[in-house]
């Protein structure tokens, strides 16, 4: 299994991660695009990391929300966020391909990312506009017991799903990530190692009510923002390979 990593979320001054530690142990490298997280000095050097350790490249747009990070939901219409996914795809493509690297897939960012999960019409209106874009490209999303339906909607646009899990997340019995405000939500190391271990043998996790769900994800978000998540990604890395 793949693993994923939200990576070039730092701007200006302000750092966030640490991406040159990360970059090594990943496959697949989520490029903030510069609405959330990201400037042009930190997409190039995101990129350059990218291309040494020969990390596949993700474009990860985002609501236009750089105060909030990325975590507010925005009422844009179908023209409006269409417009606003496909500028951030353009300029990371752009970027990358002055390096000589080529953009694969998409994956949203943030309240974005909840919003495509909970509300098909956004879906669709990704999937839209990604179809629409002139470079072939995945679309990244959330592994649910949805997914044939999604992968189904997926092909009208004719567009090819990555279906993500997450090692550090519980779920509910529908596929979802548990919130953050419930006790138990995220998880600690040994149940992050065990949930990683049940997903590469059985393809299933284990559900906050204790019944085994089907994901059969493709690949595996992790998280690098400190030293202790990166000897944790070492050790799923070292699990996956």
């Amino acid at each position: 299994m793949k693993l994923n990593c939200d990576l070039g979320e730092s701007f200006g001054s302000w750092k966030m991660g640490l991406d040159d530690q990360v970059m090594p142990h990943i496959n697949m490298a989520n490029i903030a695009c510069g609405f959330h997280g990201g400037d042009p000095d930190v997409i190039a050097t995101t990129l350059t990391l990218a291309k040494i350790n020969n990390v596949t490249v993700g474009a990860h747009p985002s609501y236009p929300d750089l105060q909030g990070f990325g975590r507010r939901s925005m009422a844009l219409t179908t023209s409006e966020l269409t417009n606003c996914i496909q500028y951030q795809i353009a300029a990371l493509e752009g970027m990358a391909k002055i390096q000589g690297l080529t953009l694969s897939y998409v994956k949203p960012h943030g309240a974005l990312y909840n919003d495509m999960m909970a509300n098909n019409d956004v879906l669709a209106t990704i999937l839209s506009a990604v179809a629409s874009y002139p470079s072939k490209l995945k679309l990244m999303i959330l592994a649910t017991n949805q997914a044939d339906k999604h992968i189904q909607l997926a092909k009208q646009f004719n567009v090819e799903l990555v279906l993500e899990a997450f090692a550090d997340r519980q779920y509910t019995d529908e596929g979802f990530l548990v919130s953050r405000k419930l006790d138990g939500s995220v998880h600690d190391k040994p149940t992050i190692l065990a949930q990683v271990k049940q997903l590469l043998q059985t393809g299933s996790v284990t559900t906050r009510s204790g019944k085994q769900l089907m994901l059969n994800a493709h690949s595996l978000c992790v998280h690098g923002d400190n030293n202790d998540a990166i000897e944790l990604i070492k050790e799923i890395k070292a699990l996956c390979d």
